[in-house]
């Protein structure tokens, strides 16, 4: 037996509790080949709705929730792992579909693992979680595209976020002008300690606007939706790129054709659930490069998996600023 989350749904409704959790219910070897003792997990928006049932990404119950997680393998069947390997787990359904990060153990197929970085603790890897890793793949996204620090301003929607944080601290290493985008303002100080050179209201995007705005941006990092990556197009500069990867303001996607054949912008979608292996690994290796570790301890909070619940559900709520690592 271990202790983990478990979240379950019957006529008296969707719950999500923590309670000891027998191995069985991991499932059988053939669906994982390899079992990890979790060290550290984390918490994303993505967690916060399944912690709370307010979506339903949850989709089998019972089911351990929990879209990250970093341990050490205690037994593998699969030829790249094997006992005492520090190990990384991103998507792939965990959480959703798999039994996930918010316990004590999990069991999962090998090649859903990444090797630990040697620049990270493990507690490191989960203060990045899914949500430093998808502000790498969109900044990878930028660079392939060819924009540069010199070519201009690069937006960062939902600035006080997981993924916006880890991006504002990767693009000012990499040297690019940062503009964070937040609702809220007192929150400009951190902002600026991340390294965004100025701050905007999410008001300012957040509202219906126009097909073709003024151009300002070289890129955008978008974690919002809605409205928000609707105006981060039409005021993004002719030939540059939005990566879209969040939907806190919406699913919907308002706008119009005009940024892409009136200026040739990019958008590009970035998918962190099921990213190749190959891409995966790139940007871990870039992450123990680029990023800041004493800025990733700056943005990080810690809790015991006993307020893995209550956490979710401020997350939802954007009371929660940066990341949460949760203790195992």
């Amino acid at each position: 037996m271990f202790t983990g989350i478990l979240v379950t749904k019957d006529d008296a409704g969707y719950r999500a509790t923590l309670q000891p959790i027998d191995e069985t219910q991991l499932g059988e070897p053939a669906v994982g080949d390899v079992t990890v003792r979790v060290e550290w997990s984390t918490l994303n928006y993505k967690d916060g709705l399944a912690l709370t049932g307010a979506s339903p990404v949850v989709r089998r119950f019972p089911l351990v929730p929990g879209i990250d997680f970093a341990g050490t393998v205690t037994h593998s069947a699969h030829p790249a792992w094997k006992p005492g390997d520090k190990v990384i787990l991103n998507g792939w359904g965990v959480g959703e579909s798999h039994n996930g990060g918010l316990a004590q153990q999990a069991r999962v197929p090998g090649d859903w693992l990444v090797a630990l970085p040697p620049a990270f603790t493990t507690r490191q890897a989960m203060a990045i979680g899914t949500a430093g890793y998808t502000a790498m793949l969109c900044v990878l996204a930028l660079e392939k595209h060819g924009i540069r620090p010199a070519d201009g301003e690069v937006l960062v929607t939902g600035a006080n976020g997981g993924v916006g944080s880890v991006a504002i601290a990767l693009l000012a290493k990499l040297g690019y002008t940062v503009v964070a985008s937040t609702g809220r303002p007192a929150e400009a100080d951190y902002l600026r300690a991340l390294g965004a050179t100025s701050i905007i209201d999410r008001a300012e995007l957040s509202t219906p606007g126009k097909p073709l705005g003024k151009e300002r941006w070289a890129g955008v990092v978008d974690a919002v939706g809605s409205h928000t990556l609707a105006n981060a197009c039409a005021t993004t500069r002719r030939a540059g790129a939005v990566a879209a990867c969040g939907l806190a303001g919406g699913m919907d996607f308002p706008a119009s054709v005009a940024p892409f054949i009136l200026r040739g912008i990019t958008l590009y979608g970035i998918d962190s659930v099921m990213c190749p292996l190959p891409l995966r690994q790139q940007a871990w290796q870039r992450l123990a490069h680029d990023l800041d570790v004493s800025k990733l301890e700056s943005m990080t909070r810690e809790i015991g998996l006993d307020q893995a619940v209550a956490t979710g559900a401020a997350l939802l709520q954007g009371s929660v600023r940066g990341r949460v690592v949760v203790k195992l």
